[in-house]
C-alpha cells in the first residue's frame, strides 16, 4: 500500500507554492519576474516543506558576479540532526544564468530599482526562489492601491448583495 504525501511535500510534477512576500506586492512596482534555483542545506529543505519559512524581510543584493537571498528566515525543525547547528538567517546563494544576472547588474544600478524576493516555490521536486526587478512605490502610490483594493471590495459586495 503506497503512503499518501504530505500537504506539503512536493508532488513530482506539480508545482506548489511554499511562501510568498505579500509585502513586496505592496512596497515595490514589479518590472520584470525571474526564477532561480537555489543553494540549501538538507535541514533547509526539511523545513520548507514543513512551511517553517518566512520571506517578508528578505532581499536580494549581487557581489562579484553571484545573487545572495539575504534575510530569509528558515526556522529548523526540533527534530534537525543533533550534529548539524542550523543557522535560520543564513545568507543563501541564488542560482541564475550569467547572461541573466549580467542583465540584472546593469538594471539595478540604476537610480531607485532592486530585487526583491516574491516566493518559494517548488518546481519538479527542487526549491526556485521567484524574485522581481522592482521600483521602491513612494506613499501616495501604496496609498492608490489600498483605495483600489477598497473600492475593488465594495464592487464584490455590491454584486454579491444583488445575486441573493
Amino acid at each position: 500500500m503506497a503512503t499518501k504525501p504530505s500537504k506539503t511535500a512536493p508532488v513530482k510534477g506539480v508545482d506548489s507554492r511554499i511562501a510568498d512576500n505579500r509585502k513586496a506586492l505592496f512596497n515595490y512596482a514589479i518590472e520584470e519576474r525571474f526564477e532561480a534555483g537555489m543553494v540549501l542545506e538538507g535541514w533547509e529543505v526539511k523545513a520548507l516543506r514543513e512551511g517553517k519559512v518566512q520571506l517578508t524581510d528578505g532581499y536580494v543584493v549581487i557581489r562579484e558576479g553571484e545573487l545572495f537571498l539575504i534575510g530569509c528566515q528558515i526556522n529548523p525543525l526540533n527534530t534537525a540532526s543533533t550534529h548539524v547547528s542550523p543557522d535560520s538567517v543564513r545568507t543563501k546563494k541564488l542560482l541564475l544564468h550569467r547572461e541573466q544576472i549580467r542583465r540584472l547588474i546593469g538594471k539595478v544600478e540604476q537610480k531607485g530599482y532592486t530585487l526583491v524576493p516574491l516566493n518559494l516555490h517548488w518546481k519538479n521536486g527542487k526549491v526556485k526562489c521567484e524574485m522581481a526587478l522592482a521600483k521602491g512605490k513612494a506613499e501616495h502610490d501604496k496609498r492608490d492601491t489600498i483605495k483600489e483594493r477598497e473600492g475593488k471590495r465594495e464592487v464584490e459586495r455590491v454584486m454579491k448583495s444583488r445575486t441573493r
